[in-house]
């Protein structure tokens, strides 16, 4: 008896002795996990889950709590209101579309839940004055800036046309390539807001070849780019460029697509190409891991709860520290260094370096700036099956 009490003793001050272990780290995440934007979704997914591996591996141990919104800002809201009062999380990464994320950014700052904006663009999401919303992801003018660049550089287009989704993105997207076209001394000749999800653009791409557009800027996800293009092929269209502004035009899927997809030029915010520290290795492991190359989002997606898992950890569980961390930190990965700041009405904003990609047989290929291209852009268009 005397014996097993003092085993019980010792067992006790050994327990004692031992470090508390620090409770995970709870953070929400809002994807477009199924719906119209799935293809997408899936890349921002397998992001996380490579930073999640990625923190643990640093001792930071994540509680992820997930919603999928489908792509809705309704359901997203919902997701957001949960997340941040029954959930309880310290912070919340997502979502992916620029509807739900400016949704979602209000109620952000309602319950004062920092919340990082992995890979939507529309501009007024960081332009509200908000405290508590960051974002990773580059806005629409830098999309179309990017892309105004090295179509400027490459030849000397007069005129452009410009089709747009009549989404939150399509509408800043569109915004910001009229505003560049106009600095540029590019003339808009034709322009046009279609509904997302349509059967058809047939008719609308008829106008735009009867406006004879030297570049044509065309904004939409992954489907409609499909679309558009087949479309385009179909009636003839032949401009100078075409160009894309990411989403859609940037993934796999419309890459493979090589009969209609080969030679548009699209932004991107990180390639495998691209010098930044690890970015070759990390797209080796999302390969060999998934099965497929990653996209942008995927590294944005990773990027950003990399940034607010490490910041989280520190903050304690307290929303305010994790608010004053990504306020005031510095950070060093798949982009280079990264800053959250306050430039050109924007309030939490990073200043992101983007590329050109060009699809080339069936692949994208990086080709702008100079400095960071593998190839060579193909300039103008050649024209349909070459």
């Amino acid at each position: 008896m005397i014996r097993a009490f003092r085993i019980a003793i010792a067992g006790a001050l050994a327990a004692a002795a031992l470090p508390a272990l620090a409770a995970p780290v709870k953070i929400g995440i809002i994807n477009s996990v199924t719906g119209p934007e799935a293809p997408i979704g899936e890349n921002l997914t397998n992001g996380y889950k490579l930073a999640e591996e990625d923190l643990k591996a640093k001792g930071i141990d994540l509680q992820l709590v997930w919603e999928d919104d489908t792509g809705k800002p309704q359901i997203s809201m919902s997701a957001m209101e949960k997340l941040a009062t029954r959930d309880n999380v310290i912070g919340v990464v997502g979502p992916y579309t620029s509807s739900t994320a400016n949704a979602d950014a209000k109620l952000a700052e309602k319950y004062k839940v920092p919340i990082m904006v992995p890979a939507a663009s529309k501009e007024e999401i960081t332009r509200q004055n908000y405290k508590y919303v960051y974002r990773f992801s580059a806005t629409t003018d830098d999309y179309a800036g990017v892309l105004f660049d090295i179509a400027t550089h490459l030849g000397k287009p007069k005129s452009i046309a410009i089709l747009n989704e009549n989404t939150d993105f399509g509408v800043s997207a569109a915004k910001s390539a009229r505003g560049i076209a106009a600095k540029k001394g590019i003339k808009v000749v034709f322009e046009e807001a279609y509904s997302k999800g349509s059967p058809d653009y047939r008719s609308t791409l008829t106008k735009v070849k009867e406006a004879n557009p030297d570049l044509v800027f065309m904004v939409s996800y992954v489907a409609d780019a499909i679309l558009l293009m087949r479309q385009s092929r179909e009636l003839g269209l032949t401009p100078m460029a075409f160009l894309g502004a990411g989403a859609g035009f940037s993934v796999v899927q419309f890459a493979k697509e090589k009969e209609i997809s080969n030679y548009v030029l699209s932004q991107t915010q990180w390639t495998p190409d691209a010098p930044w520290p690890g970015s070759r290795a990390w797209a080796d492991r999302y390969i060999k891991q998934f099965g497929k190359p990653p996209t942008y989002h995927a590294a944005c997606a990773y990027e950003s709860l990399m940034i607010v898992g490490q910041t989280a950890a520190a903050a304690g569980g307290s929303r305010e520290k994790l608010r004053e961390g990504l306020r005031n930190g510095t950070w060093t990965g798949l982009m280079g260094k990264v800053r959250f700041k306050d430039f050109d009405g924007y309030q939490n904003q990073r200043e992101a370096q983007l590329l050109v990609e060009q699809v080339q047989n069936g692949k994208h290929e990086t080709v702008w700036p100079a400095n960071l291209a593998v190839k060579k852009a193909i300039w103008p268009f050649p024209g349909w099956g070459k």
